[in-house]
């Protein structure tokens, strides 16, 4: 059976459902494509769905500082028929430990200020008087579990932070995911889930669809590859390897869930907050929870993964070590003896910046290396990647001039090329999770 589509996006997670939201408002005919039985039910359930704004380099500040404007207006911007069942955004602000590792987050403050993005810098007591939970006894550098050194302090304190209050965080990603999925469906879009793409389908050597498990063939003549942690797999299919500088790799992550300390409403009065001194970052949970995850430190082996759908899904001493390095932060935290948490797997780019492009095929673009970074800019993501194809397929040549993208909340132009799969491996970047 073939079917036909203006393009095929192939995910149907946070980004992949943007994508189809905005293509299909200009016009599209789309088919999202999806190997779980459920939109949303990919690496974006795995989400910790923080929405924060401070980034190491401008660009991801600019980007993330546009992105942060449609959570707030999250029914606005869908446009759902009212008592519609959506995905709920909290917030509770960010606070950010200054440490050596951030270089005492003077790049960040830069940053912030350029686009006035707020910010409030906050003295050791102003983060005590918050999170009275706190000891603000620094541990760098972080270690692992079988250093006969872990969990000792340095001697030194933390001496502050930086505390973004427009940030917080969206309570289910998945649903999320499938509101964006409902909005486009409004728009004409169209979605079919347990559709695993085996090949990318060319003609004139260009993309003309894909070919699925099962033998169905769908011919369009845009491709999007948004497949998360598959999408190194999807690149490889369609042959578009071979140009890019900036490679993308499924990396194992794990997530720890525990109850906040006895007397202290973490879920209320509790933030974000990340801390490189303990290589963890946290946010608030349901049910005074915490979720804690990791800043990928130096000392940690990653866990690369060679196929995305087979890899260990049980709890290693990773768990253990994230926290235990956050019990040094909050020395009442209970660490329960029954793990609880998410393993998911990363879509991860060389530098940890997505490629957001075109690719050297005719007719396939790609969103990818997403993952642990770009929840929050899904929105925004998908308006500029709409762009981006318009552009292309109406002759603009992205790669010898690239596409300038206008933040419509912010009003300031962004050069497309920032994410681009041939550029320079950006050392401005964090090169983890953090971005």
């Amino acid at each position: 059976m073939t079917k036909t589509a203006d393009a095929i996006i192939i995910g149907a997670g946070i980004i992949g459902t943007a994508i189809a939201f905005e293509l299909a408002k200009s016009g599209w005919k789309t088919l999202s494509l999806d190997r779980n039985t459920q939109v949303g039910h990919g690496s974006t359930s795995g989400s910790c769905a923080i929405i924060r704004t401070h980034y190491s380099t401008f660009d991801g500040t600019v980007f993330a500082w546009e992105a942060y404007h449609y959570w707030p207006d999250w029914a606005d911007y869908l446009g759902l028929p009212k008592g519609h069942d959506l995905a709920r955004y909290i917030e509770t602000g960010c606070l950010v430990m200054k440490t050596e590792a951030n270089g005492y987050l003077q790049k960040h403050i830069e940053n912030c200020r350029l686009v006035d993005c707020p910010l409030e810098e906050w003295p050791a007591e102003k983060i005590v008087e918050r999170l009275p939970i706190y000891s603000l006894e620094s541990f760098a550098p972080p270690r692992t579990m079988d250093d006969a050194d872990f969990g000792k302090s340095n001697g030194g304190q933390i001496t502050g932070g930086v505390f973004w209050p427009k940030t917080g965080y969206v309570n289910d990603p998945a649903l999320s995911a499938q509101n964006l999925a409902d909005a486009a469906r409004l728009q004409g879009a169209s979605f079919q889930t347990g559709a695993e793409v085996v090949e990318i389908l060319r003609s004139d050597s260009k993309v003309s669809g894909v070919r699925l498990a099962d033998g169905d063939e769908i011919h369009a003549p845009v491709v999007i590859n948004v497949a998360g942690p598959a999408s190194a797999k999807i690149n490889g299919m369609a042959g578009v390897l071979g140009d890019m500088t900036i490679k993308t790799r499924p990396l194992r992550q794990e997530v720890v869930h525990v109850p906040a300390p006895d007397g202290f409403d973490f879920e209320n009065e509790g933030m974000i907050v990340s801390d490189s001194d303990i290589a963890c970052y946290c946010r608030p949970e349901h049910g005074n929870n915490i979720l804690i995850g990791s800043e990928d430190p130096e000392c940690d082996p990653h866990q690369w993964v060679e196929n995305d759908n087979d890899y260990d899904r049980n709890f290693t001493d990773q768990w253990t070590t994230q926290a235990m390095r956050y019990g040094q932060r909050v020395p009442s935290l209970g660490i329960p003896q029954k793990t609880r948490g998410v393993v998911d797997l990363y879509d991860a780019s060389t530098d940890w910046i997505p490629v957001y492009d075109k690719s050297q095929l005719p007719g396939f673009y790609m969103a990818c290396g997403t993952s642990g970074n770009q929840y929050k800019n899904a929105p925004i993501a998908g308006k500029m990647m709409a762009s981006l194809i318009e552009y292309c397929e109406n002759g603009g040549d992205h790669d010898a001039k690239p596409h300038r993208f206008n933040l419509p909340y912010i009003n300031r132009d962004i050069d497309v090329g920032f994410y681009s799969r041939k550029r320079r491996i950006n050392e401005e970047s964090s090169f983890s999770v953090l971005g």
